[in-house]
């Protein structure tokens, strides 16, 4: 596997918490030409729960547990971490790693857009949206995730175990 890492870390809009300790990670290409191995990395490094399909056009987050996204098909642009955010170009093999709070969003598509998520440990992620009254209880939650145990896509080494120390 071959990959570009980039590390993003967002600040509180005020809206969407984000994560206050850890960056977004994006792994550029690490599934290219290879994205029916997305899922099985996943599975093998402890990120299951896994599902197949889009992302949401409007802002949401988890605050319950992490999130990966690999790209499987087609390209897109998401918006992380609320509207004054980043906007990320993604594409075929292309996996981005949320940490929980991080809000996302998909601005555009191809029509062939599809991706493969999990969660550390098969977590059922709990959906958060810009709702003031979930604020507190939600930055409460995002400080009690836990770091995994292995980076979803190197497993027992790779850039999350270096960047994200719980």
């Amino acid at each position: 596997m071959d990959s570009q890492i980039q590390l993003i870390l967002l600040n509180d809009d005020g809206q969407i918490p984000n994560n206050p300790v850890f960056p977004v990670i994006i792994y550029k290409g690490v599934f290219k030409g290879e994205p029916g191995e997305i899922a099985s990395a996943f599975s093998r490094h402890q990120w299951t729960g896994s599902w197949t399909g889009g992302v949401y056009d409007y802002h949401h987050y988890h605050s319950n547990t992490h999130e990966v996204l690999g790209v499987k098909a087609g390209q897109a642009t998401v918006l992380i971490g609320g509207d004054e955010g980043e906007r990320l170009e993604v594409s075929e093999g292309d996996v981005i790693l949320l940490p929980a709070g991080t809000g996302h969003q998909k601005i555009e598509s191809s029509p062939d857009f599809e991706v493969v998520g999990a969660y550390p440990g098969g977590t059922s992620p709990n959906m958060k949206k810009k709702d003031p009254s979930d604020r507190v209880q939600a930055l409460a939650e995002i400080k009690n995730v836990p770091v995994p145990k292995e980076d979803p896509v190197y497993g027992e080494e790779g850039p999350m175990l270096a960047e994200w120390k719980g």
